[in-house]
């Protein structure tokens, strides 16, 4: 039960996060002009960076495009692999957890690809940076439902978020 409740938090902050970055485009600015920041954010970024100053110049536009959408379907990957691996346990079906072990892990790999790819695309230094933190942080991923950091991706998330605002 305690895995289950793990993953259900751990789905929702990677599915908003992702759901934040595809809605982008329908916020409503915030005081400053700038979109507003989640509930329970921290402002500043992972690793006493500064947060950004505003959106991502040079092909940032581009470069956001293509890490969130690379995001967007790796998540959704991860998080239904997960959950079949999880129901699978809990059925004592190892077949089916192992395939499903293999298969978030693969989508993990490839989530990881893309930022580094896109991160190597980067012309806006805080953009590569972040790509390239967000990578990091994504290949410490695994299947140890339990040692899936929520708030380093969700605070990543968030200054992705910023850099990649439209």
């Amino acid at each position: 039960m305690r895995r289950l409740l793990a993953l259900t938090a751990a789905m929702a902050v990677l599915s908003a996060g992702v759901a934040c970055s595809a809605d982008r485009s329908g916020s409503e600015p915030g005081p400053s002009g700038s979109p507003p920041a989640a509930a329970g954010a921290i402002p500043g970024a992972a690793g006493g960076s500064p947060a950004p100053s505003g959106p991502a110049g040079g092909n940032g536009p581009e470069v956001c495009a293509a890490a969130q959408q690379a995001s967007g379907t790796a998540v959704r990957t991860y998080v239904a692999e997960l959950g079949r691996m999880i129901g699978a346990v809990g059925a004592n079906d190892s077949a089916t957890a192992e395939a499903a072990r293999k298969r978030a892990e693969t989508a993990l790999a490839g989530w990881r690809t893309a930022l580094r790819q896109q991160s190597a695309r980067a012309t806006d230094p805080q953009l590569k940076t972040l790509l390239a933190d967000l990578a990091s942080e994504v290949g410490t991923l695994g299947t140890d439902v339990d040692a899936i950091d929520e708030e380093e991706l969700d605070e990543l998330q968030q200054r992705l978020d910023q850099l990649c605002a439209r």
